[in-house]
Parts: structure tokens; sequence; C-alpha cells
């Protein structure tokens, strides 16, 4: 489906086929000289084949193309290779491009799920099936690192990065003041709340996605042009949806955590998510990983208040209330 939004600006809704988020909306800027594509998909046939036939329908000549990747999750970055050309450019974030480039690779990840309590064989058996392992990026290509505050400019469209870390480390939003549009990715999304995930013990990015939320609370914003579901017409108010939602989470580990001191594993079985499974056996393995990466990060968050304290039992990470 190819939808336009403003004279010029279309989103493309990118199939996911399997994931419960269903599908990605890839952003179209067209213009006489140079087009943008914001986001691309997963590097599977599905997501190519429905992003290269949105653009031929738009008549966006690939040679005259460059590409804006809000984060290095597969789903956005995926099939940036099999798209760019010799004249294109990719614009990225540097904190992500230094995770993509550092040696590796999903090792450092696993065994921080491992500290926390995840079964490491269950994980390493379901890895193959993780999206962003089987459908990433064959190969990484150039990239045009900017900072916050950069300008990209395409046709009458005048886009300011805005950084807003939690969901990645350096997850890039792109705001047009004049037109008052926010271009997203999944720092701010509807119906479903963005994955903030954390494999470290020193790194706080619930923290960092709450303060990113307060910072795009500030801007004039007429419209969400989010990367997954439906446009956003009430910034606002979603932002404060979004921080009750992990406040409401906040509390319910808290009340979990009355007891014995326990690993972010045993806390994700406890806490309550809309996925249909009966029980927490019943989750499809990825999705305790989310769940896992998740619960950690509020537990970090928590941890940063002074509200939960880390024990460290060996190679076991475990936490409690003060």
């Amino acid at each position: 489906m190819v939808q336009e939004i403003r004279p010029d600006l279309f989103r493309i809704e990118v199939p996911l086929p399997k994931s419960p988020l269903k599908s990605l909306n890839a952003y179209v800027v067209r213009s006489k000289e140079r087009h943008l594509v914001i986001d691309t998909g997963l590097n599977r046939s599905e997501c190519y084949d429905a992003l290269t036939g949105g653009l031929k329908s738009l008549g966006v000549d690939l040679r005259r193309t460059d590409f804006f990747i809000t984060h290095l999750h597969a789903d956005h970055f995926g099939l940036v290779s099999k798209l760019k050309t010799d004249t294109s450019r990719i614009y990225f974030n540097r904190p992500d491009a230094e995770i993509i480039e550092m040696r590796g690779g999903w090792e450092p990840m696993i065994q921080a799920a491992a500290h926390n309590g995840f079964p490491e064989h269950l994980l390493r058996s379901a890895l193959e099936q993780h999206p962003g392992y089987k459908f990433g990026s064959e190969w990484i290509p150039e990239l045009k690192l900017l900072a916050d505050g950069d300008m990209v400019e395409v046709g009458d469209y005048r886009f300011q990065c805005v950084q807003t870390p939690g969901h990645t480390l350096g997850h890039t939003c792109l705001y047009e003041a004049e037109k008052k549009l926010f271009l997203a990715g999944d720092h701010i999304l509807i119906d479903i709340t963005p994955n903030i995930q954390c494999w470290s013990d020193t790194q706080d990015p619930l923290g960092r996605y709450i303060e990113s939320l307060d910072r795009v609370d500030q801007l004039e914003i007429d419209l969400v042009l989010p990367g997954h579901r439906r446009l956003i017409e009430d910034a606002r108010a979603r932002i404060a949806a979004l921080k009750q939602h992990h406040q409401q989470r906040c509390d319910e580990i808290l009340n979990i955590l009355n007891g014995v001191p326990m690993n972010a594993y045993d806390v994700a079985a406890r806490m309550t998510w809309d996925i249909r499974c009966d029980t927490w056996d019943d989750f499809p393995v990825p999705q305790k990983w989310f769940a896992t990466g998740e619960a950690i990060a509020h537990l970090r968050y928590l941890q940063e208040q002074g509200k939960v304290r880390h024990l460290q039992q060996e190679q076991n990470t475990m936490y409690a209330k003060p």
C-alpha cells in the first residue's frame, strides 16, 4: 500500500511476515533532483518486493535516491545494502554504527541474558530464528554519520535530526519544524509500545528513553509518522500514555520483588504481557528474549532511582528491594 501523506511525502507499507509488528512504514520524500527513503524493512523477498514495487509506482529512481535509517534493527536497516546504488548516501547515527562495528556480534548479549537467568541452551537453539539474526543486512555499506541537530534537505522538506536514545543507543528521528512533522522510527508508536531492552549492568536505556520522550514533547508536532502501525495526530497524548505505561511496569516489578531476590528472567515470567499465550512456558523463545530485555531495562531504571538494588552472585545477576 502506498499512501500520500503530504505533497511529495509518501508511506509505503512493507510487510513483516510472522512478526507481531505486522508491517514497517517506509517513508519516501520525492523531489526533482534526489529522493529520500526513510527505513527499509527486513532483508527478505517480501519486504524487497513491496518496497521496490511502491518506489516504482512513485517513479522513484534508485540511482537518484538516498536513505535515512533511524536505527540499527533489522526491520529498518535490513534492506539498505540491496537497495543502495553507487550514488546513494546512507544517513545513520554514530552510536548505532559503533555497535554494528563491534566484534563479537550477538555473543555479548547472549552472555548478558545468561547471567540474568535466561537458559543459554534455549537461547542458542533459537538464535537462528531471531529476525535480527536471520534477516539483517548482508553487509554494511559506507555510512554518512549524522549527529543531533544536523539537517537533511530534500525538495521542499528540511529535516532536523533529533537523537532519541532509548529503543537503541543512537535512535534518531527527523523533525520538519515548518510543517510540524515528526518521523519517529520506533521512538513513538501507537497501539503498541516500543521495546526498550537492556543487556548491560551500567546502561539505563529506559531512563534515556523517558528523557527523549520529554525532549520530543517540547516540539510543535501536528503529525507523527511512526515506524509501525498508524499515524499519530496527538503526539503529546501518546507521549503521556507511554510514560504512564512504563510507570505501571515499574510499579508491577516492585510488587513482584516483594520477596526474595530474583533474576530478570524470573521477573519477566511474572510480568503481564500482551501475547496470546496462557503461560510463560508457552512464550516463543524470541518473545522471552524481548521480555527479559525489557525487564532488565526497568530493573536498571529502578536501580538508578534507588528503588532496587543489584546483587551479583557468582555469574548470576539478581535484583531485590533495598
